[in-house]
């Protein structure tokens, strides 16, 4: 895994930085104090933080040694992998792209000082793991113009100019997990359902939809709140099985799921298990839950399986297996790199129209009303309230499938979600 450092500033890189903002008031530049310049790059393109006449400076806040470790090794190496094939391919504006990134570990204190220490140095951030994290940065993203994409899908994070959640929000996918259990009529009108979510942005959010679903479908949810720490759910199991839930909704992480699905067959709960694409990760299918996985599980994701046959997707994948040979190939891989590709298009968008400005990279983006990667459903990214997409695919665990996961249904829209979302304003 290529990781970038930035440089430590000295006294020596203080003094010249100096002397350069006094050459460039000779020449009509002025030098911002976030060290980027403000002024024309040698071709032209205005340029800002994280911007040189040679490089494009972006960073990455992720959890490489927390609870989201997997995913964001993931994330990381598919980041870098656009990165070079990007370079090999010329860069961006005539500029080689650099990836900085710093690991916080989930940890929202320690996010907080990586933010601080290198948001003078990039231009916009492709990752950032952890809705808690982002939401203890929003003000300060916002207020620096930085263009993020955060791994995070909490409908909290929309309505600021510089954020971007991609694909569905969380509440989305629970709509359309509820429309997916009475679609198929694994839950009937009367029945009660349970859901198991994380305290927080992540699960208060998923539960918003899954409330507004049930009600709209006549069902009763039962809602059991978890700490991310919480790995084994017998104690949630026995209360929702005492409940008489006919199927159970989870909006946690992995290890949450397969303790659910684990538990829940071997207590003769065996009722089916929606989970948030967050919930799921290939990993799952080497360990003892995997039997229950494969029968009671359905994933439902913005995002098709890594599996699928679309071209863009496949490319990737071998593209993937090569460069990173014996790193699983799982839903961080496809997320990481299409947050890349997009905000690729960004900056090359952002160049033609002469600007590479924090500012402009971001007016930039919210131009793109129809982004297609090839990795999944176009996103428009021109409404800063809505999200970018509304169409959710359902996947299965499959422990024969590239990433552990197949399509069960191709993307669609869940009926409500335009009546929820006209609801909320």
């Amino acid at each position: 895994m290529n990781v970038t450092h930035p440089r430590p500033r000295t006294t020596r890189t203080a003094v010249a930085a100096a002397l350069a903002a006094v050459l460039l008031a000779g020449t009509g530049c002025s030098s911002k104090a976030d060290g980027g310049s403000t002024g024309d790059g040698a071709d032209g393109v205005k340029s800002g933080p994280g911007v040189t006449d040679k490089a494009i400076k972006l960073g990455a806040l992720t959890d490489l040694t927390g609870p989201y470790a997997t995913l964001g090794k993931s994330i990381v190496q598919a980041q870098q992998m656009w990165a070079d094939e990007t370079n090999a391919a010329g860069g961006i504006c005539g500029r080689k792209v650099e990836i900085v990134v710093k690991d916080h570990g989930y940890d929202v204190q320690k996010a907080v000082t990586a933010y601080a220490d290198i948001s003078p140095d990039v231009v916009a951030l492709p990752q950032v793991i952890g809705s808690p994290v982002v939401a203890a940065l929003l003000d300060d993203i916002q207020r620096d113009k930085v263009l993020t994409f955060p791994q995070a899908w909490a409908a909290s994070l929309l309505g600021k100019d510089a954020v971007q959640v991609l694909g569905t929000t969380y509440d989305l996918d629970m709509i359309a997990a509820v429309d997916f259990l009475t679609r198929t009529k694994k839950v009937a009108e009367g029945d009660t359902i349970g859901h198991v979510y994380f305290e927080g942005d992540y699960g208060a959010n998923a539960l918003e939809g899954s409330q507004w679903a049930a009600r709209k479908a006549g069902l009763k949810v039962v809602g059991q709140k978890i700490k991310a720490t919480d790995t084994d759910l017998s104690a949630q199991v026995s209360a929702l099985r005492k409940a008489g839930v006919k199927a159970v909704l989870i909006s946690a992480g992995p290890a949450q799921t397969a303790s659910l699905a684990g538990v829940a067959a071997s207590r003769g709960l065996r009722v089916p298990v929606v989970s948030s694409a967050p919930g799921y990760a290939p990993q799952l299918m080497k360990t003892p839950a995997a039997a229950a996985l494969e029968a009671m599980v359905h994933v439902v994701s913005a995002a098709p399986a890594v599996s699928s046959d679309l071209p863009g997707v496949k490319k990737m994948v071998a593209s993937y297996g090569k460069k990173y040979p014996g790193s699983p190939v799982d839903s961080g891989v496809l997320s990481g790199y299409n947050a890349a590709q997009l905000m690729g298009a960004d900056l090359k968008k952002a160049c033609e129209d002469g600007s590479l400005a924090r500012e402009d990279v971001v007016k930039a983006h919210r131009s793109q009303k129809n982004a297609d990667t090839g990795l999944g459903t176009p996103q428009d990214f021109t409404d800063v309230a809505a999200p970018a997409s509304r169409s959710t695919y359902v996947l299965k665990p499959d422990r024969k499938a590239v990433g552990g996961v197949v399509n069960v249904e191709e993307a669609h829209q869940a009926p409500g979600v335009d009546e929820y979302l006209a609801s909320r304003g």
